[in-house]
Parts: C-alpha cells; sequence; structure tokens
C-alpha cells in the first residue's frame, strides 16, 4: 500500500485529513445551533402543536423559495444531531389524505430550546454564547492569550475583567444573567429526585447565586427554609426579595454569611485551587458560626467532576470542552477531577464529604464541616 514520507499509508493520511477537517467544519455545528435558536423553530414547531413539514414551516418562518432547499438541508442536518425527529404523518387535505408527507418533530434537546413555558430553556446560553459579538469574537484571539501570563482571555480582547465590563455594559449584564438563570432552571428537574438535601435546614445561602433562579427555585420548593442569594453588589442592588428569600451584597473572599448550609453552584470552576481553598474556608466558618445546627450544617457544591472511566463519552467530551473554556475564560479556573476536588477540600479542613452523581454533567459534592 502507498505511503508518504512519514511513513504513514495512504489510508492512514487520508483519515487523518477527515478528523482535521472535521474539527475545522465544527464551527458549523454551533452555527446551526444557533440558527434554529435565533429563528426559533422549535418554539414554531411547539406552537404548530404537532411535527411540522418543510413547507409549513418556511411558511412561518416566511422564508424566500430560493432558501427553501437551504431550509430543508438545515433541518435533515440538525436531525442528524438529534435536535429534530424525522417522521411521516399522513396529509389532512381532504383530497389526499392518504398522502404520506415528512415532517420535523422536537427531541428532548430541541425541547430544551422553547422559550417562554413553564418548562427550563437554554437558549439563553446559547445566545450568550453564540450571539454576543463582545464575547464570541475573543475566541479568535487564543494566539494573543498564550502570550500573556496572567490575564483571562476576555481581559486580553475586552480590555478590562470580565465582571468589570459586564458592570459597565448593562446591555451584555443582561445577556448573561438570562443565560445563568436559564442554566439554573434545570434544578427544576433534578430537585424531584433530591429534595433530602435541603430537608431539616433553616437557613441557605446560595453563594454567587446571580439573580437568583437557584434560592428561588429551592425557596417554592421549601417554604420553610430561609434562602439568602449572595453577590457582588452590581449583581444584587437593584434585587428584591419576597417571602423567604432574600439578597445580600458582598465578597465571598472576604466572608459569607451565616447559615445551616452553603450552596455554592458552578462557582468553583471559574477559580484557581487558591482562590478555592480561601472560599471553602469561608463556607466553613460561615457553617460553623450557627453552633446550635454543627450536627446538620453542611457545604453543598454543585459542579462537574471528570471520570473518564465512569461517564459517557458525550459528558467526558462535554466536560473537557467546558474545562478549556474554564481555562481561558477566568485565570486559572477549571473543571476537576475525583482526585483535584479532594486535594482542595482537604486543603481547606475539609475531609467528612461525599461525591455523587446529581444530575447530567454535574456531580454533588456534600461536606460536614
Amino acid at each position: 500500500m502507498a505511503s508518504n514520507n512519514n511513513g504513514r499509508t495512504a489510508s492512514e493520511s487520508f483519515k487523518a485529513q477527515a478528523l482535521v477537517y472535521r474539527h475545522m467544519y465544527g464551527i458549523l455545528d454551533s452555527m446551526c445551533l444557533k440558527w434554529i435558536v435565533e429563528f426559533r423553530i422549535p418554539n414554531i414547531i411547539h406552537n404548530h402543536g404537532k411535527p411540522i413539514t418543510l413547507l409549513e414551516l418556511v411558511s412561518v418562518l416566511k422564508i424566500p423559495s430560493a432558501k427553501v432547499d437551504s431550509t430543508d438541508l438545515f433541518m435533515h442536518y440538525m436531525a442528524r444531531n438529534g435536535f429534530f425527529d424525522i417522521v411521516t404523518i399522513h396529509g389532512d387535505d381532504d383530497s389526499n389524505q392518504e398522502e404520506e408527507k415528512e415532517a420535523f418533530a422536537l427531541t428532548a434537546a430541541s425541547e430544551l430550546l422553547i422559550k417562554g413555558t413553564e418548562n427550563p430553556s437554554i437558549s439563553p446560553v446559547v445566545e450568550m454564547f453564540l450571539d454576543d459579538p463582545t464575547l464570541s469574537s475573543s475566541m479568535h484571539h487564543l494566539n494573543k492569550w498564550f502570550y500573556d501570563e496572567n490575564r483571562p482571555l476576555y481581559e486580553i480582547t475586552l480590555g478590562k475583567p470580565l465582571w468589570e465590563f459586564l458592570d459597565k455594559n448593562p446591555a451584555n449584564l443582561s445577556l448573561f444573567n438570562d443565560a445563568m438563570a436559564s442554566d439554573s432552571q434545570m434544578i427544576k428537574l433534578a430537585l424531584k429526585d433530591h429534595n433530602m438535601i435541603f430537608e431539616g435546614l433553616e437557613t441557605i445561602v446560595d453563594v454567587g447565586g446571580g439573580n437568583g433562579t437557584t434560592a428561588q427555585i429551592i425557596s417554592e420548593k421549601f417554604p420553610a427554609l430561609k434562602c439568602i442569594v449572595f453577590d457582588l453588589p452590581m449583581v444584587v442592588e437593584s434585587l428584591k426579595g419576597c417571602n423567604n428569600l432574600s439578597f445580600v451584597a458582598g465578597d465571598m473572599f472576604e466572608s459569607i454569611p451565616k447559615a445551616d448550609a452553603i450552596l455554592l453552584k458552578l462557582v468553583l470552576h471559574c477559580w484557581s485551587d487558591d482562590n478555592c481553598v480561601k472560599i471553602l474556608k469561608n463556607c466553613k466558618d460561615a457553617v460553623n458560626a450557627l453552633s446550635k445546627n454543627k450536627n446538620k450544617g453542611k457545604i453543598i457544591i454543585l459542579e462537574a467532576v471528570i471520570n473518564e472511566e465512569q461517564d459517557e463519552p458525550e459528558i467526558t467530551r462535554l466536560k473537557f470542552l467546558m474545562n478549556i473554556s474554564m481555562h481561558i475564560i477566568h485565570h486559572h479556573g477549571k473543571e476537576r477531577t475525583k482526585k483535584e476536588w479532594e486535594s482542595i477540600l482537604h486543603e481547606a479542613g475539609l475531609y467528612n464529604y461525599k461525591i455523587s452523581p446529581f444530575t447530567g454533567h454535574l456531580s454533588l459534592i456534600e461536606i460536614c464541616p
């Protein structure tokens, strides 16, 4: 068999070419996802009340006739990627009741992109990552980031730290908060199987809780539990609490309001090991400050735990991509393996903990200080 100068066979070289091209064209996966969210196609099918044909879809979208075939191409590609099911329906025209037509139906993935219903929607996350040119364009400057010793990618491209940029740009901050809130809506699904986490608690502080979506879900589920959202002044200063939900401004690196439990959801992956230890020590102090509740006090962490041996390949790939994202967006941020989590927990003086699956790509780390 023919080979190249490196000793590779032609077959190996062509397989390698396919691998390179697959990653090169991979950006189109993201753009096609952006397309179905921007055109609100999941909402269109949802409002249609049944699978939708191509002609019905382009009619709603008001797509010009020259782009009907293009729409069909995109829809079939996203169906191959699991965002739509292709089904056969029978015509409802009286003259052609037996005519079979191809139609597109929602899947679990596209249902998560429906906006404006009571069900969780992660469309705002997609919009933040793919629709905000200020943030998405930063990914084209990794070469600058690699030659900068200390600054995260966004600080290099925006000229200031991300949080400072968001503070000065309300539109971007709103997009960011909407994305974080929509991701938190997934907690609703997880709580069905994890109610025991919050049982017996009187107070809980959601550190870095943003606009309070997660805390609101918990407060509604447990009306006797006092929930406090603790975040930077720029995040919570204009927010108002209600019933058993309140907002407190502050800095988690200085101190954290005392409570029976501290919740850290997708917070620690933004920070270096040293900073995580500082945060965890402050959490420990906040829980232990309520001496009467020491027996039931806990720190609750919801984060990814990289585990190649037990995770499905798609989940492992997601965690590695998230790891790269955290690493370049935040200074020394990262996703961690079980061993790495145990290292920072021990350094913070926390030895009584349990790591277990939570939902999707997240794990639950329960710590008794």
